[in-house]
């Protein structure tokens, strides 16, 4: 069973992810996307297609950890969750590296924290 503090931080990366979606999938060209992502108008016209490709990929990360938060079987909801969580972080590391540090502390410290969370919430580890 989830605790309050673990199903809490599973959902505000859930709720981080499907946000970032939506900037990157429909207003990405619009003012708050270049102003959230730093670019020019220009840009951003150049770059929409990739973008709305990176807001998909978020949307299925969102999608899995409300899969993992909703799932009936707790055991395999936490193994979801694990999976689903490290793949933010993996994911927060590279875009980290390669992007910009901005990446890696909005997207992967909050995951870092339910990941840990959640571990602590299990007792113990098993692979």
């Amino acid at each position: 069973m989830l605790n309050h503090v673990q199903f809490l931080l599973v959902a505000l990366v859930a709720g981080l992810h499907v946000y970032i979606l939506i900037l990157e999938m429909f207003l990405w060209t619009k003012p708050k996307g270049r102003k959230t992502f730093r670019m020019s108008e220009a840009r951003a016209k150049e770059t929409a297609t990739l973008a709305a490709n990176q807001g998909l990929y978020n949307g299925f990360l969102a999608a899995g950890l409300v899969w993992s938060l909703a799932h009936p079987s707790a055991d395999v909801g936490y193994e979801l969750t694990v999976f689903f969580l490290s793949c933010v972080i993996a994911a927060a590391v590279y875009g980290g590296a390669t992007v910009g540090r901005r990446i890696f502390y909005v997207q992967g410290l909050p995951a870092i924290a339910a990941l840990i969370v959640s571990v602590l919430a299990l007792g113990s580890v098993s692979f």
